[in-house]
């Protein structure tokens, strides 16, 4: 009687079977973001000078958008791919002061993924905040391999870092790394996407690389064959270097995913964060364009996008001329690996259905583009309408006509600029109150405890990078939640922990570098109701307060003064550590 059940069982299973072992697995997803490679940076769109083979095969296998955009600069590129949202409307419009931070309240794209059950890593640069709760690890990445702010050799990062066997924070830790830094963050996505598929895990892995960002630094077999000139132009060899590197590492990772059996069921995107950073590579190929990194005209913010997953059939080998923007990368995705997007909205539209052929065109779109520190109207700013560009207001051109951007066109269609004009304000009035609320570090909570604070992360003076640590001029302070009342000390440095310098040393004992020794004899604090201001010795590292602190928002500031109470700067490195 059992048999006979069990086999009236087994047609059923034959019916309904194939069906089930017909789905596909989640596919993988692997995003590849350069740093400051522009869209003329690619040998397969015309570059003269540059040889890229294996992005040139990548490209040649996947869906190319030909009109696609980012901002022009590092930060408020990478909160739009996190949130799919506008900058102006997640809060990281610009690369410090206090606004290369997406608020803590949004959503970011591995998170999505990490509720679906992917495995998240992230292999390079976050540049999206450097204390908690921005840092990676808590924005939904659970493996990380990166650096501080910016860049390696950036204020924050470690003391005396280079490109060349790099210290690097894994999963929040520094740790020494053998190796030129890009091929480091290839080889440990590979190594972890192995222990992904040994657990049978779908993996999300970005990698956003810190080349060929500056420092122009790499290894001279990938260098000297760029050597001399073009035209009587010399040719960025250090800098074509950097993307040759990038260009091997792509070749190694498809092979990799080849080997592995991924390749095929891995969507695979490749893009960069902004225009071409690098003079020179303007001049010998800019596709045409007006204009580099850091503006809004189009050679700041157009780049490549490539996009190829085979067993999603997707249109591979076209082209895709529709008006496009990172924002729609994540609703993309989400429809792409049917993740669960939830009640989040996105500025963004998805793009599956143009790279599946269902779609031809996109409904009619306006786009914006606008960063940096003011969020003040048209700071810079540009509007987007089919090949319509909107400059700063002022200034109107159509890219098909006039792809160089040299001929304003605003008197000759006011209807046009006015309909644009008007879009923007709109648009404007809408994303200004967020742009306006303000973004907290948290200190003295159970998750991290102690918290370090960097000036790239202050509300203040641009300072970031080494030029703003030597001069020590600059002044800001930190918004800050006090996550729980109790004892707190809080270290004040003119240098970071790990250089050993004292608060009056200059950077090193070079004639040109003694302006840098600063005659810091007093240390002050504030905060909440705390002013306190102590004497420090010239063999002193670091200032350190003992303070009881209540829960809740406040600002810190960390002032570095002379033996006559004159304010030379803040301390660009703060510890705070609830020590009971």
């Amino acid at each position: 009687m059992t048999t006979r059940f069990i086999t009236s069982l087994i047609p059923l299973f034959l019916l309904f079977g194939p069906s089930v072992l017909a789905q596909k697995k989640n596919p993988n997803v692997i995003i590849i973001l350069t740093d400051d490679q522009g869209y003329g940076d690619v040998q397969s769109h015309g570059n003269p000078v540059l040889k890229t083979s294996n992005l040139d095969k990548l490209r040649a296998e996947s869906v190319r958008f030909t009109d696609f955009h980012v901002a022009p600069m590092c930060s408020p590129t990478r909160g739009q791919l996190m949130t799919g949202k506008d900058a102006m409307r997640n809060g990281a419009t610009a690369v410090c002061q206090g606004r290369s931070m997406v608020r803590s309240d949004i959503k970011l794209m591995p998170k999505f993924f990490a509720e679906a059950g992917y495995a998240t890593g992230l292999f390079g640069k976050w540049h999206l905040g450097d204390s908690y709760p921005y840092l990676p690890n808590f924005r939904g990445f659970q493996e990380v391999i990166s650096f501080r702010a910016w860049g390696i050799t950036s204020l924050a990062d470690y003391w005396g870092n280079s490109y060349f066997d790099p210290v690097l924070m894994h999963n929040g830790v520094d740790t020494k790394y053998n190796g030129y830094s890009t091929d480091i963050f290839f080889k440990e996505v590979m190594t972890w996407i192995e222990k992904c598929t040994i657990k049978k895990k779908p993996f999300f892995a970005y990698i956003p690389t810190n080349t060929p960002h500056i420092p122009e630094i790499v290894a001279k077999r990938y260098s000297d064959q760029y050597q001399g000139t073009f035209h009587g132009k010399p040719i960025p060899y250090e800098f074509y270097g950097m993307i040759a590197n990038i260009d091997e590492n792509i070749g190694k990772l498809e092979a990799f995913l080849k080997e592995k059996g991924l390749r095929d069921n891995t969507i695979l995107i490749f893009m960069s964060d902004n225009g071409t950073q690098n003079g020179e590579a303007q001049s010998v190929f800019n596709a045409g364009m007006r204009d580099r990194k850091t503006s809004v005209y189009e050679g700041g913010h157009r780049v490549p996008l490539f996009v190829r997953w085979v067993d999603g059939k997707l249109q591979h080998g076209t082209n895709i001329a529709e008006l496009t923007q990172v924002q729609d990368l994540l609703p993309t995705l989400i429809e792409l690996c049917n993740l669960n997007s939830g009640r989040n909205k996105f500025d963004g539209t998805s793009l599956a259905r143009l790279l599946k052929g269902q779609q031809k065109k996109l409904n009619d779109r306006m786009c914006v583009v606008q960063y940096k520190v003011s969020g003040a109207k048209w700071d810079p700013a540009l509007v987007m309408w089919n090949k319509w560009r909107l400059v700063n207001g002022k200034e109107l051109f159509n890219i098909k006509n006039d792809p160089g951007q040299q001929e304003n066109s605003i008197k000759k269609f006011p209807a046009v600029a006015r309909k644009m004009l008007a879009h923007y304000d709109n648009w404007y009035k809408k994303v200004k109150p967020e742009f306006d609320r303000d973004r907290f570090i948290i200190v003295g909570s159970k998750e991290a405890n102690p918290v370090s604070l960097y000036a790239n992360d202050w509300n203040g003076d641009y300072c970031d990078n080494l030029g703003g640590l030597i001069s020590c001029k600059s002044k800001g302070n930190w918004n800050l939640i006090v996550g729980r009342a109790g004892s707190y000390e809080i270290e004040l440095r003119r240098w970071s922990e790990e250089s050993l310098k004292t608060l009056t040393e200059p950077f090193d004992n070079s004639l040109n570098m003694q302006k840098s020794a600063r005659p810091i004899a007093k240390a002050q604090l504030l905060i909440q109701d705390i002013d306190q201001t102590i004497d420090t010795k010239p063999e002193a590292t670091v200032a350190r307060f003992v303070v009881q602190l209540k829960a809740g928002k406040t600002k810190l500031t960390t002032n570095l003064v002379d033996k006559d109470g004159k304010l030379l700067a803040n301390a660009m490195y703060v510890k705070v550590k609830r020590i009971n």
